[in-house]
């Protein structure tokens, strides 16, 4: 049995992964915390940004599913707002915080 290329196996379940997810918003919920899995060049993001859902859409006449994301400085000043509606651009980041 000859086993796939390690790296076109990942690049393969790396798609198939984005092909199930593309479907829907499910599991974004309103101020979770989500990573950029692309660079965003045209609002000066890279992938590994990290940002704040703030709004989430169902799909409707006038937008298809998806969320609004905020992504701010270390200020605290807005960086960016990103629409998106292709849940493979994301990916939700479950993060505990604990008092200090």
């Amino acid at each position: 049995m000859k086993l796939p290329n390690s790296e076109k196996a990942f690049v393969d379940i790396t798609k198939l992964l984005r092909e199930v997810r593309i479907n829907s918003m499910d599991g974004i919920k309103n101020l979770g915390v989500v990573a950029l899995l692309a660079d965003k060049p045209e609002v000066g993001l890279k992938r590994g940004d990290v940002g704040t859902v703030v709004e989430v859409f169902e799909n409707n006449e006038h937008h298809p599913d998806g969320c609004l994301v905020e992504f701010v400085d270390e200020t605290g000043k807005v960086r960016a707002l990103l629409d998106v509606t292709q849940l493979s651009e994301i990916v939700q980041l479950n993060m505990k915080f604990r008092a200090a």
